[in-house]
């Protein structure tokens, strides 16, 4: 992509609105623009990203075994009414009334939904387990929205819902969804902590908040630091194997991790004084196993092997899209803008013209930008006739991981420059060389 072709409307000072860093440097690099409260349009930079994240959760949701179908964002509340929750949910749920008078409500989430649509097509154990998510917009009327995406009113999430014939096998689906998980934030960059959490609205007794550590969050988190070394890694995962996926989620929830509404202060002191620490997370997801408490409400129950009728047990998975953009920016920046892991960045390279309209230079980004395309890397190439310092300020604030600097004088060497927008660490290579390590640093960020 051709910067001098994009849409990339950067700012230069710091938006009054912003109080935090997430906020200011996704509003400064042109990935978001409000459109009412906690109600933003997507522009170009923030959409690349944003699809960045949301096919990294759609690529693990299908490793783990699990079905994609899309929901509307409108639902009739005769389903809420059902499962009683629609006089319960709050001011929260946008609440509206179709021409008819028939009451409707703008999805904060889909657990009635999703169960009336099994009711209508299952009935039986042989159709079990059966896991079904989406990617779908959410609204929920915040109160004071604020933090830009990270408390928006409107925002992506991916929900999934499974359904088990019994306990063990619903408890495994909690599982298999924490392990897909803790995956999915390590794609991303993030260090993700699974914490014993308060259910809220969804309701069930089993559940797990995933909270990032930043000293923005809106959650106190109380938690033994040993859990923030914990990886996954490149590990191969059986998610039929139930004792393995146990295992690991043993592994990544025995280590003390609470939010502030599950701290238990006296379990807190038998962690190890050097390895107890208070701080502060974002949420991007929670996982919820609540058996029947919405298959009861509203029927959905399965014919077993002996010929019995149950209601099917059911869990909920949620993820937020939109807020994990806020998320990573929280915990990867500096002060002069955004740092993208390699995982999600919108673009994996930048190459910089140090003198446009020089026709060697000219050649050899042109040159660079060929051989990345032929390799499926889309660079942004800031083929701007502007100043070398406002082309690196661009690139620095937009965060891009990796980028390459081309003028006259390194060309007269053979070598253009390669800089990590991480450290700041710069090597000269030859262009093909160049080529040759982007391609091998994005072979390990599938």
């Amino acid at each position: 992509m051709r910067l001098s072709r994009y849409f990339l409307p950067v700012l230069k000072e710091n938006p009054a609105e912003a109080q935090i860093v997430s906020h200011r440097y996704m509003l400064r690099a042109g990935m978001i623009k409000q459109q009412a409260a906690g109600i933003y349009s997507w522009l170009p930079l923030g959409l690349r990203v944003l699809r960045r994240i949301e096919q990294i959760v759609h690529e693990e949701q299908v490793r783990a075994g699990h079905i994609p179908l899309l929901m509307p964002t409108l639902q009739p509340a005769d389903l809420w009414r059902e499962s009683g929750r629609y006089d319960d949910y709050g001011q929260e749920m946008l609440r509206i009334k179709d021409r008819h008078e028939r009451d409707m409500l703008y999805g904060p989430t889909n657990e009635e939904m999703i169960t009336d649509i099994f009711r209508s097509h299952v009935s039986s154990y042989k159709d079990l387990p059966l896991t079904l998510y989406h990617i779908q917009w959410k609204f929920r009327d915040e109160l004071r929205p604020r933090f830009g995406v990270m408390r928006g009113r409107e925002f992506l999430m991916k929900d999934g819902y499974n359904f088990d014939v019994d306990r063990d096998s619903a408890l495994h689906a909690y599982n298999r969804h924490m392990v897909s998980y803790l995956r999915t934030y390590e794609r991303m960059g993030l260090t993700a902590i699974p914490m014993r959490a308060a259910s809220g609205p969804i309701g069930g007794d089993n559940t797990h908040e995933f909270l990032v550590l930043a000293n923005t969050g809106e959650s106190e988190v109380f938690y033994d630091d040993r859990v923030t070394g914990l990886k996954l890694g490149a590990r191969a995962v059986d998610y039929d194997d139930r004792a393995q996926v146990e295992g690991i989620c043993g592994e990544f929830t025995t280590l003390y991790a609470r939010t502030d509404e599950t701290h238990d202060p006296a379990l807190f002191e038998t962690v190890p004084e050097a390895h107890r620490k208070v701080g502060r997370g974002i949420e991007v997801g929670q996982i919820f196993y609540f058996g029947t408490k919405y298959s009861d409400a509203m029927g959905a129950t399965v014919v077993t092997r002996d010929g019995s009728r149950v209601p099917v047990e059911m869990g909920s998975h949620g993820i937020g899209v939109s807020r994990l953009l806020g998320a990573i920016i929280e915990a990867s920046h500096d002060d002069k803008g955004i740092i993208w892991p390699e995982g999600v960045t919108p673009f994996p390279v930048g190459i910089v013209n140090l003198k446009q309209g020089d026709g060697a230079a000219d050649a050899a980004c042109a040159a660079l930008e060929k051989a990345l395309l032929a390799r499926g890397l889309e660079p942004l190439y800031d083929d701007r006739d502007e100043r070398a310092g406002a082309k690196f300020a661009t690139m620095d604030l937009i965060g891009l991981p990796w980028r390459i600097t081309v003028g006259p004088r390194g060309l007269a060497n053979g070598v253009v420059e390669l800089t990590s927008r991480r450290t700041g660490a710069s090597e000269e290579l030859s262009p093909e060389a160049a080529v040759e390590r982007i391609a091998a640093i994005y072979a390990e960020h599938p």
